[in-house]
């Protein structure tokens, strides 16, 4: 497996806490943890942009996605409002989640919790060559739910 070198900048309030890492050595995502001085709490129904307490300098032809951990939304129904959210290359400010609360109860995040993942791309830009029509393909213009359930 290649693995790219990228910049990472820890920010004063991600101190004493670990750097994003792959859980497993199979893993697409880096966990990335709540830097947050006290436990915060998200009810059901409300949202909140956790700050992570990096910054990256990705090169061009590339992004980070922030993407929701499955245990989370599974167990708690605690996701990535903005799925997957953006990080374009040519940002440098700080990482944040912005989760929200679809479970039933409260959710506690506190200092140093895994609270989302992040997964670095590649992307193509495009340039548009504008026609009158589109060729044809056998599907067409069908959409949501014209090739069964």
């Amino acid at each position: 497996m290649t693995r790219t070198p990228i910049l990472l900048t820890a920010l004063p309030h991600y101190d004493g806490l670990p750097l994003p890492t792959y859980a497993t050595p199979g893993s697409a995502g880096l966990d990335l943890l709540a830097a947050i001085p006290e436990r915060v709490i998200i009810y059901p129904g409300e949202r909140l942009l956790v700050p992570c307490g990096i910054a990256i300098g990705l090169p061009d032809g590339m992004e980070a996605q922030i993407r929701p951990r499955s245990g989370l939304a599974n167990k708690h129904g605690v996701t990535v409002l903005n799925s997957p959210g953006t990080v374009d290359a040519d940002y440098r400010g700080e990482i944040h989640a912005l989760l929200i609360n679809h479970g039933s109860t409260h959710f506690v995040i506190s200092r140093g919790d895994r609270i989302a993942q992040m997964v670095i791309a590649q992307v193509a830009q495009v340039e548009w060559d504008h026609v009158e029509a589109l060729p044809e393909t056998v599907r067409g213009a069908g959409g949501f739910g014209s090739t069964g359930r």
